[in-house]
């Protein structure tokens, strides 16, 4: 495994697993317990937009992820009002941790108001879209060579300045990995040859909950979890 890029919302690596335990990965990557607004009672909303469009707007907004007891419910209040001038209602407005704090949520006009309790509960992607920690996905990496005929093209580097870059007068490969696009569109770049590969490029991005390497990690003890189930109605 080869790490490639790296920081708190993603991470990609390069890797010789299996599809097979690469899409593993990635569906147990659902199994993992996530904070997010399940119920949410509006006292007040003087907004243009309805009460089921603010509820739904606002049960989407990733929540930092808490280790919570079954059952446990935390309760987060929004009281917001415009007073003088527009004003734009945004993630930090509710009494919680969320992840992305200007995330927009409504406009409301001079004088209007918005007043609503939320309660977030720990839940798997499996029941709700909003319960997932972020997006999983795998390619083949393509191996990218640059020949004498395509040297001095800098047209490449252009279209594609994530993996190539013109220096010197050449033409050079920067990420290889970089390369997300069908193989096809660059046969017409003579001197350019593309290889596919056994390895895999695995990307995995964060929606804010928790961070990208704990999503790996997590994934790796959902599925060794659910294994070990398996396991034990076999005997």
């Amino acid at each position: 495994m080869e790490k490639l890029t790296k920081n708190k919302d993603k991470i990609v690596f390069k890797t010789d697993m299996s599809l097979s335990l690469a899409n593993a990965l990635r569906r147990s990557a659902n199994e993992i317990p996530i904070l997010a607004i399940e119920e949410i009672d509006i006292y007040k909303n003087d907004s243009a937009l309805y009460d089921d469009f603010l509820a739904h707007r606002i049960g989407l907004i990733p929540l930092k992820n808490q280790k919570l007891k079954e059952g446990d419910v935390i309760e987060m209040k929004l009281s917001v009002k415009a007073d003088g001038k527009m004003k734009e209602v945004l993630a930090k407005d509710l009494n919680g941790e969320v992840a992305y704090e200007n995330i927009p949520i409504v406009l409301i006009d001079k004088d209007q108001e918005v007043e609503i309790v939320a309660k977030a509960k720990q839940g798997k992607a499996t029941e709700h879209a909003k319960y997932s920690p972020g997006l999983l996905s795998y390619r083949h990496f393509n191996k990218v060579e640059v020949g004498k005929e395509a040297e001095k093209s800098q047209e490449l580097s252009i279209l594609h300045p994530e993996v190539f870059s013109f220096e010197g007068g050449k033409l050079k490969v920067k990420n290889d990995w970089a390369l997300d696009i069908a193989t096809d569109d660059l046969e017409e770049f003579k001197g350019v040859k593309v290889t596919p590969t056994a390895e895999i490029v695995y990307t995995i991005e964060s929606w804010g909950q928790i961070d990208a390497a704990d999503i790996f990690l997590e994934s790796v003890k959902a599925l060794n979890k659910n294994l070990d189930l398996v396991l034990k109605e076999l005997k």
